[in-house]
């Protein structure tokens, strides 16, 4: 199962873009000029990541991380009747 619930208690510092990108006209890849969007940072905390960013006088703004629906449903629910079935897979009569 692929639940992705990894480094949920982690706080992340991401700079915004300064300047815009733009596309190199040779080979068409988009460039930047802006290094500070190639850093990312992790705090442990909301808080420490909030104390780096007046530290440093840096302006932030605060995601709140959101809620996760969790669906319950057991292996035997993949066979039932308002399952959705591709073609060639309905019930022989």
């Amino acid at each position: 199962m692929q639940s992705g619930r990894g480094k949920i208690n982690v706080w992340r510092l991401e700079f915004d873009l300064s300047a815009p990108r733009g596309i190199e006209p040779l080979m068409g890849w988009t460039s930047a000029t802006d290094m500070r969007q190639e850093v990312a940072m992790n705090f442990p905390s909301r808080e420490a990541a909030i104390a780096y960013c007046d530290r440093n006088d840096i302006e932030y703004r605060v995601r709140e991380p959101k809620q996760r629906k969790v669906w319950v449903r057991t292996y035997a629910d993949n066979f039932g009747p308002t399952t959705v079935r591709g073609p060639g897979t309905e019930p022989i009569s």
